[in-house]
């Protein structure tokens, strides 16, 4: 074969059928000059050396891994202590040639239903998987086959998330009710290979081989793009040589027509040799029917093997023997399969290119991307703002009337009792706790699956490589930690666009130092009750500070937790731009949303019920009833506040004032300004801006309660304050967020590792600004 062009570091190959970026190859690299990143174009290439480009990214593949198991293949057996001994073994790169594991499961071997070795609990129908390239429309697919009746999982061991659901499939013809089946579908993430390189990707290798408490498939379906077909082409190879039945799912059949390149289904089925072949568009739904009617073919009769490939073996060979020993068979079928589509030697520029020569220039490409993600940080802003505010306001204004006529049928005092206040203050304020957290969260699906959809999101994560390399992270990283800066929230939401578990699990302890919008109220407060005159200047230092308490905290973890967390070569798709459908939208925002409703919400109401009991119990004779305590300091959760607050005396706010506004801050940064109010008994007015608070009596009792509780140093004691209310957990809405997606252990270091920078923080700063102010 001939040898592969040589392709160098922060180069960008642009076929119309072959189109892959190659960025920041190693940490080694990044001090190339940016201008390295531009977009080159090359034209008039054969398909025959399109194959030769992919044929050089498979090697690619495998010299990373060789030089990778070095330094770090023994890295995931050894003996990990503190935090790291709270991930999973996932989080490094599997060394394929190393292991128990490594041997390619049997074709025979079975997991049963519902076993401890299975990742979910399945029924009695064929268990299809999904697998395919990244972008290449797989989970448009499978969310367009199973709409809202997919959920969410772990992978067994792992942070890595899987789709899994139930296909009831009914034939078109015949008794359709004695032929009704029902089929396990599992969607895994993208791969560019059967070697991986990431635990995302390997998670997706063992889910279609049966491997690591994977159930063995009994069909696959293989997902490739029509814009992409030779690189899609030699996946593939590697996928029927599994030996299972396979169907092929052709997508994005339309854009490879609008470039010139149309590919036919039947055609392509011709040349694998009668391999079913489905044009699908997971977008708009169309192909599902003609898909599910294919996989139940192929479930009751298999499919071939096409000539040129081989069925693997059942035992004896690594996965990497396995891959290496067949790698010219399968790139020669693959151009053989190309010249039999009639695919054209000549490539051009398409619009995409043409886009792409602005978005991927070196200074052009990053002001876009800035102006996007201000785009992204207002809307989550500013215009969730007038929602949450109805929600806040006008729903609950609606609730309390409700609630109040209903409990007025049963005698003019039936409003005074502890039954009222539980379902008001207590059950109501969950509820539109919830309610409050839709419209920024509704925001940022809406706009992440905008900017995914149209093909955007891949360019920014280009642009934005080198920027986030120094913690080990590729460019989508920036947009989540960006987005934390408006509401952590959906800032970890937002981190679904990463492709690496590891990746999203660092970048999720990240973001909730992000120092969203709901801090800015206590920021004002303090800043105008102790430092009038440069209250500005506090509140700008306190987001250089949160930027600065990112990366340190980012660059601790990735030298610990996240050590095997190193630079690899940044090798993508560029997908091509192309509209976003309304109906996919709509299904993904719903369905992620829903997610997110059912996954928090029973967290927060409960939490809050916690609160509201610990305020409704008197400890004093003339605090009142349960349920009606006048003086908050009267009830268990004074007593409790009394109890922390000798804490915090080192940081110079050892008063219960300050420690009940945490407490009551770990639920929503929004209400700490009111908690503090409510201590000091003073009347919150709707209409006194968060200025005239800090300068009125609030921040005249503040003042006085800082000083005496610093010993006279009550300016740093605010500081002390500020920085802490800044680094520890932002609310209860982001921790329940980090439980439902990266699990309770996560979750709780999260928790734990904010708490102890806060307070080193805060008794840092205290112990030494005492000396100047």
């Amino acid at each position: 074969m001939a040898e592969p062009h040589n392709l160098t570091d922060h180069h960008t190959i642009d076929h119309t059928t072959d189109r892959t970026t190659h960025a920041s190859s190693l940490a080694g690299h990044a001090d190339k000059p940016a201008g390295n990143n531009e977009l080159k174009h090359e034209t008039g290439h054969g398909m025959h050396e399109e194959i030769q480009h992919e044929a050089h990214n498979e090697m690619r593949r495998e010299t990373h891994h060789a030089g990778h198991s070095s330094h770090s293949g023994h890295c995931g057996n050894g003996h990990r202590r503190g935090i790291a001994a709270l991930f999973d073994r996932h989080d490094s790169t599997v060394d394929f040639e190393e292991g128990d594991g490594d041997a390619l499961a049997p074709v025979t071997e079975q997991t049963a239903p519902g076993s401890a070795d299975s990742c979910c609990c399945h029924s009695d129908g064929a268990r299809v998987v999904f697998i395919g390239n990244p972008n290449v429309g797989k989970s448009s697919l499978f969310n367009a086959m199973l709409g809202m009746h997919a959920k969410v999982m772990n992978a067994p061991g792992t942070t890595v998330l899987l789709e899994h659901g139930t296909y009831r499939y009914v034939p078109r013809h015949g008794d359709t009710a004695a032929l009704a089946q029902e089929w396990d579908f599992t969607d895994t993430p993208g791969t560019y290979s059967l070697l991986p390189m990431s635990p995302d990707e390997e998670v997706a290798v063992e889910a279609a081989t049966g491997a690591k408490g994977h159930p063995q498939p009994d069909l696959i379906v293989a997902a490739i793009d029509a814009t992409n077909l030779s690189r899609s082409l030699y996946f593939l190879a590697q996928v029927l040589e599994l030996g299972r039945p396979t169907v092929v799912a052709l997508t994005m059949t339309d854009l490879a027509a609008k470039q010139g390149t149309p590919v036919d289904a039947a055609r392509l089925q011709r040349a694998l040799d009668g391999v079913p072949v489905v044009a699908v568009d997971g977008r708009v739904g169309e192909g599902c029917d003609e898909l599910a009617d294919a996989i139940a073919g192929a479930l009751e009769s298999g499919t071939p093997m096409p000539r040129g490939l081989a069925e693997r073996p059942v035992a004896g060979l690594t996965m990497r023997q396995w891959v290496r020993s067949r790698s010219d068979e399968r790139f020669e079928w693959a151009a053989r399969v190309l010249s039999d589509v009639g695919m054209g030697s000549e490539s051009g520029l398409t619009l995409s290119d043409r886009i792409d020569k602005v978005l991927l220039h070196p200074v052009w490409g990053i002001v876009v991307f800035l102006i996007v993600m201000f785009a992204v940080f207002q809307a989550t802003t500013t215009l969730a703002g007038p929602a949450q505010d109805w929600f806040d306001v006008t729903v609950r204004g609606w609730c309390e009337t409700g609630i109040d006529w209903v409990f007025g049928l049963f005698g003019p005092g039936a409003s005074d009792g502890w039954f009222h206040s539980l379902i008001v203050n207590g059950l109501l304020d969950g509820i539109i706790t919830v309610a409050t957290f839709i419209p920024p969260m509704g925001i940022m699906f809406i706009l992440l699956s905008l900017l995914e959809d149209c093909g955007y999101l891949a360019r920014a994560a280009f642009v934005m490589d080198r920027a986030m390399r120094a913690l080990g992270l590729d460019g989508r990283a920036f947009l989540p930690i960006v987005v934390g800066f408006g509401c952590n929230l959906p800032g970890l939401a937002a981190t679904r666009t990463l492709p690496d578990s590891r990746q999203r699990v660092l970048v999720g302890m990240l973001i909730p130092f992000a120092s969203c919008s709901a801090r800015l109220s206590v920021y004002l407060v303090l800043a105008y009750a102790f430092f009038e005159q440069y209250a500005g200047l506090v509140v700008f230092l306190m987001y250089v500070m949160s930027i600065l308490v990112i990366l340190l905290v980012g660059l601790v973890l990735k030298h610990t937790a996240f050590r095997s967390l190193a630079p690899e070569p940044f090798v993508m798709s560029l997908p091509p731009y192309q509209y976003p459908r309304a109906i996919a939208l709509v299904r993904t925002v719903v369905g992620r949303l829903w997610g997110f409703l059912t996954g928090a919400s029973s967290i927060i109401i409960s939490t809050i019920l916690v609160l509201w009991l610990l305020e409704g119990i008197p400890l004093a004779g003339a605090a009142g009833g349960f349920g009606t305590v006048e003086d908050v300091h009267d009830s268990a959760y004074g007593a409790v506040a009394d109890a922390v607050a000798p804490v915090f005396k080192p940081a110079g706010f050892g008063d219960w004032h300050a420690s009940a506004a945490l407490i009551t801050g770990f639920v929503a940064k929004e209400v700490v300004v009111g908690a503090m109010s409510q201590s000091y008994s003073i009347e919150q007015s709707d209409d006194e801006s968060e200025a005239q608070e800090g300068q009125g009596a609030l921040g005249a009792a503040l003042r006085q309660d800082f000083d005496e509780s610093s010993g006279g140093h009550g300016r740093a004691a605010a500081v002390a304050f500020l920085l802490f209310v800044l680094a520890y957990t932002p609310c209860l809405a982001t921790v329940a967020e980090l439980r439902r997606q990266f699990g309770g252990k996560v979750a709780a270091a999260t928790v734990g590792i904010g708490l102890i920078v806060a307070y080193m923080l805060a008794v840092i700063a205290f112990q030494t600004l005492r000396l100047v102010l």
